[in-house]
């Protein structure tokens, strides 16, 4: 079955550019003009991916973001001439899942296009022994897309949930920003990595007590981050006598 694309953009010369692109890839192609009827379009045909500009006459684009972000967790790509960090950082925090500038070229475009869908095809599929992570006041289930946190559901965009389940599936391993993209993203193209610290924020906000202190992703300087299990408990060295009466550091293994 093809997969469904809904495009949003005002301009109908870049519709009919990306609608001639992606049905020559296969995928099928709804098209809204405004953010009104893009929300209405989404609900009515359930796309799999939405294509949004953020320049659109009846509502800003950001805005129309963060309203679909709330009633679906298909992948958003923005595609602005807004090049501004700032733009790219807002778009991000709202729920987009890649954020493309204008112009570009088809074949940067497709990349992205196949990524976001290969990474979202990727949760569906029969369930495993690694669908659930239960580190006892954290819960993650895969086949559910549900986060429990100390016995509170808390609700994560899909991005926000692959990037949290990457790191807890490698609970006490340092990943860094290029294996999350990797890992997460599935670049094809390369992606800022300020993407990763943003989503990371996002991520916090949700299942952290203290985003400001956070106790469970914890920031590796330079490297990256690390998914430390709530109530884990530091290995300290201690200090053991050899036969000789020579103090020596023996370090305790869980």
């Amino acid at each position: 079955m093809a997969d469904k694309v809904l495009v949003v953009d005002d301009d109908a010369t870049i519709c009919a550019m990306l609608t001639s692109i992606l049905r020559r890839e296969g995928h099928e192609v709804h098209v809204a003009l405004g953010g009104e009827q893009a929300l209405a379009m989404e609900q009515r045909e359930k796309p799999d991916l939405i294509l949004l500009d953020l320049i659109l006459p009846d509502m800003d684009g950001v805005d129309v973001c963060r309203r679909m972000r709330h009633q679906t967790s298909a992948p958003i790509i923005i595609l602005s001439a807004r090049a501004d960090v700032v733009d790219k950082v807002v778009g991000l925090e709202v729920g987009a899942d890649d954020y493309v500038t204008k112009p570009f070229g088809a074949q940067e475009l497709m990349a992205r296009v196949k990524a976001v869908l290969r990474r979202a095809k990727r949760q569906v599929g029969p369930v495993s022994d690694d669908e659930v992570l239960d580190f006892g006041d954290v819960r993650i289930d895969r086949a559910r897309h549900e986060v429990v946190v100390r016995g509170e559901s808390r609700t994560l965009t899909r991005k926000e949930f692959d990037l949290l389940r990457t790191l807890a599936a490698n609970a006490g391993r340092v990943m860094t920003t290029q294996a999350l993209l990797r890992e997460v993203w599935d670049c094809d193209v390369a992606i800022e990595s300020r993407t990763v610290d943003v989503h990371i924020g996002r991520v916090r906000s949700k299942i952290e007590e203290d985003r400001k202190s956070p106790q469970l992703i914890i920031t590796v300087p330079r490297v990256g981050y690390k998914f430390v299990p709530p109530n884990s408990v530091a290995v300290q060295p201690r200090r053991e006598r050899s036969a000789s009466g020579t103090s020596q550091v023996a370090t305790s293994t869980l």
